[in-house]
């Protein structure tokens, strides 16, 4: 009996660090103990092990076994260590080759009986592993899909302990995994087509998804703000394979993944019901915060429908992402970020009652409790909303016709274009869309025209735009004019920027 090694992968949030498995099998008193920080499932790792190296035809050496998790000073969390301990300590016990388990990293659950079973955030450890200069990796074989996404990245699937040690002896070829390529996975989703009538809403929907906009859709139930807020992603341009890859690691720490699609290649959108708190919204747990849904949401849109039954907490808790385009999480065990780069669309009935602004519907809400149902949303948020837009009842005609406007697909060719357009203006700064673009830049490096400029200085003197407002409104109109094609936002687009802007729910007053 000698000493040997493995190597697996531990997570904190989305970023990994690889860790070396060093077991030691000695004479002494028969046991297995783990040093190196390791938390509860890890320490549990043991009965699992030894049970799974006895019911895969191996035996389990009668000596003393001691497991260092290397780097000492990290903590080592999840069930993922198991795989790597169990081919460490049969290493040492001389059962397969010392050598055979240093070129791979193993990251795998193991069954009492043996079998290689999948653990959450594969994908980010594979990057870690790659980045660490780790290349050839052993996951379960529904792992395989999302591990092999990972450029350079070698990686084998294994059912059991059994196979697994087959490979390690020289016995068998690995079975090898193929990445699935985006272009197989066909997107989906609804389209704008179905939406009928809805001119202006309709163009806030577009203006949002040239410019990365945040968006606010008030107006009576039934009149269509959920229906254009769930085909805003179907505007979005597709995911570059750098971003597949940042949306991709958040789902899987987060267990979001499916088998048979493994991978995230379209905007996500989430839609948390009202009653989400506030962990649950930008992340949360015991021990490790785990992803929340403006995370989930990264690259995607975050659709919080029936937003006044938000409690206004958990809605003021998405100030900051929406700032940072990351959300930073911090707990007794771990502090970590999660990015968080989403576009929020709220939607808002007008009251309570949802009758207020309807045809043919009277009201019965009091005015204070119209103010306590719209003073949900803050003011500090509903000032980081850069169009705010009422949505009115289709007419009967437009009911009785059916005909919706464009589809998806032409919509989406005139946001790529002023996307494109915008990307050559901003050439080597960091911004990709108008909506990161600081305020300072807005006034110096890309100022609108001066006709434009009194339009803006007319609304600040008015009391009706703050100088947040300003930048809000400057940003919308140069994703107007990037949909016009023009080279600059003249008087009509930054009065059109104001008109989009709105004021939030009118019926609070």
């Amino acid at each position: 009996m000698s000493t040997a090694s493995a190597y697996t992968v531990t997570l904190t949030g989305v970023e990994g660090t690889l860790v070396r498995v060093e077991v030691d099998a000695s004479p002494g008193v028969p046991g297995l103990t783990l040093v190196g920080l390791p938390d509860t499932a890890i320490r549990e790792a043991r009965d699992r092990v030894r049970a799974a190296i006895s019911n895969s035809g191996a035996d389990w050496k009668s000596c003393k076994v001691t497991a260092s998790l290397s780097p000492a000073s990290v903590r080592k969390r999840g069930s993922g260590f198991d795989l790597a301990l169990a081919c460490a300590c049969l290493a040492a016990f001389e059962v397969i080759p010392p050598s055979a388990t240093e070129e791979w990293v193993l990251i795998a659950e193991l069954g009492l009986d043996g079998s290689v079973r999948p653990v959450r955030g594969v994908l980010p450890m594979v990057l870690a592993a790659v980045a660490a200069g780790r290349k050839r990796l052993l996951v379960a074989e529904s792992s395989g899909g999302e591990a092999a996404l990972v450029p350079g990245a070698e990686v084998a699937v294994a059912g059991d302990l059994a196979e697994v040690l087959s490979v390690l002896r020289g016995d068998r070829e690995p079975r090898w995994a193929d990445a699935i390529s985006p272009d197989a996975v066909p997107p989906d989703g609804p389209d704008l087509e179905d939406v009928n009538g809805q001119a202006t809403p309709r163009l806030a929907v577009e203006v949002a998804a040239a410019g990365g906009h945040h968006l606010l859709l008030h107006g009576a139930p039934g009149a269509g703000k959920s229906l254009l807020a769930e085909r805003l992603p179907s505007l979005l341009p597709p995911l570059t394979a750098q971003q597949v890859l940042e949306v991709t690691a958040v789902h899987s720490v987060a267990g979001a993944l499916r088998p048979e699609r493994p991978m995230v290649v379209r905007p996500p959108f989430q839609s948390p019901h009202h009653t989400a708190s506030a962990a649950a919204l930008v992340g949360g747990g015991v021990g490790v915060a785990r992803p929340g849904a403006v995370s989930l949401a990264h690259r995607g849109v975050l659709f919080l429908d029936e937003a006044p039954e938000f409690s206004r907490v958990v809605l003021d808790t998405l100030r900051q992402p929406m700032e940072r385009g990351e959300v930073e999480l911090a707990r007794g065990d771990a502090t970590v970020t999660y990015p968080a780069r989403f576009q929020l669309v709220l939607a808002a009935n007008p009251c309570p009652c949802g009758r207020a602004g309807g045809r043919g519907l009277d009201c019965v809400c009091t005015p204070d409790q119209k103010r306590r149902y719209a003073s949900r949303m803050s003011g500090p948020l509903l000032d980081r909303v850069d169009l705010q837009v009422p949505v009115l009842p289709v007419t009967r005609a437009e009911l009785v016709e059916g005909r919706g406007g464009e589809p998806s697909g032409a919509v989406r060719e005139r946001v790529l274009a002023a996307r494109e357009r915008a990307r050559r203006r901003f050439g080597d700064h960091p911004w990709s869309t108008n909506a990161e673009v600081p305020g300072p830049a807005l006034r110096t490096t890309h100022p609108v025209h001066r006709d434009g400029t009194a339009v803006v200085l007319d609304e600040v003197g008015r009391g009706r735009l703050t100088g947040r407002g300003v930048d809000r409104v400057l940003r919308v109109a140069w994703t107007l004019a990037d949909l016009g094609g023009l080279d600059q936002p003249g008087a009509a687009e930054v009065s059109a920027a104001v008109v989009l802007r709105g004021g939030g729910l009118p019926w609070a007053a």
